[in-house]
């Protein structure tokens, strides 16, 4: 084990209670020729100790091992060095480890090695590489909301211009080997297979109007969700949650202000949890 901390869980072999409400059928499928620009590695995509790949659209996960692929809205590269970041990743495994899928928010990132994540980590209530799954961000003004299968995992609320991305964003998924760990990419063949890529939203550089309405996380059509979608949040953070960067005693929470005088407006998570989890509310 590493030097994060990890939450015990209890696992159950069925599925997390329905969310009574299914956004991504109110967007329509984009064609892969539409949506997907190459960045590097044009001629072909792989990935190797030496040279990478990445592509410039949200995608949809199937399968991979030791590697890590992620699926982000970022603007790197009109803001370099002090960028904002909304990250729904698998991190990379060993053959008989659950895999993990993390969620992460960054604002106006520094550039030099001290970007303030805000880390949750979860387990999965099913096996990630046997049948295709959705795995999806939705960003509005109010709040960031992560979504597995369209039920949600996590609601990051905007509580102050400082912690929260508002500037303009693209769609980015890549594959990568991380630095650290056994390095075993002579025996791993990283496969990541993508269908059905949903799109919605508005143009950054449109006129101000109300023309523009992207469908919304909730079945009301604002903000936040219903009761049932949070209940369904409730059971795979009871579940399934493995690292929370706001029970971590190790960071350095006077880094993330997000965390201090929030509105508790749901529900106890769990009895054991710190302060900061009670503060942030339920992201």
């Amino acid at each position: 084990m590493d030097n994060n901390l990890f939450i015990e869980r209890r696992r159950f072999a069925q599925g997390p209670p329905s969310p009574g409400y299914n956004p991504s059928s109110k967007i329509s499928t984009v064609g892969f020729d539409q949506g997907f620009r190459n960045l590097w590695g044009l001629k072909h995509q792989n990935l190797d100790q030496e040279v990478g790949s990445s592509h410039f659209i949200h995608i949809v996960l199937d399968t991979l091992e030791q590697p890590s692929s992620s699926n982000q809205l970022s603007n790197n590269e009109e803001h370099p060095g002090n960028h904002d970041e909304i990250d729904i990743e698998f991190l990379g495994t060993t053959p008989g480890k659950p895999y993990t899928l993390q969620t992460n928010v960054y604002i106006r990132g520094s550039g030099d090695g001290n970007l303030i994540g805000r880390e949750k980590k979860f387990h999965l209530w099913f096996d990630p590489t046997q049948d295709f799954h959705n795995y999806a961000i939705v960003w509005n003004p109010t709040e960031i909301i992560f979504l597995v299968d369209d039920v949600p995992i996590r609601r990051y609320q905007r509580k102050s211009d400082a912690t929260f991305p508002l500037r303009p964003m693209w769609a980015y998924g890549s594959i990568w080997m991380h630095q650290h760990g056994p390095q075993r990419m002579e025996n791993t063949k990283p496969t990541t297979r993508t269908n059905h890529l949903l799109e919605g939203g508005c143009t950054a550089d449109g006129p101000t109007t109300t023309s523009c309405q992207p469908p919304s996380a909730s079945p009301s059509g604002a903000t936040g969700l219903s009761q049932q979608q949070y209940s369904a949040m409730e059971w795979v953070q009871r579940n399934y949650l493995v690292y929370d960067y706001c029970r971590d005693p190790k960071r350095d929470h006077t880094q993330t202000p997000d965390l201090f005088g929030l509105d508790w407006r749901a529900f106890e998570m769990d009895p054991t949890c710190s302060k900061w989890v009670q503060q942030e509310g339920v992201i």
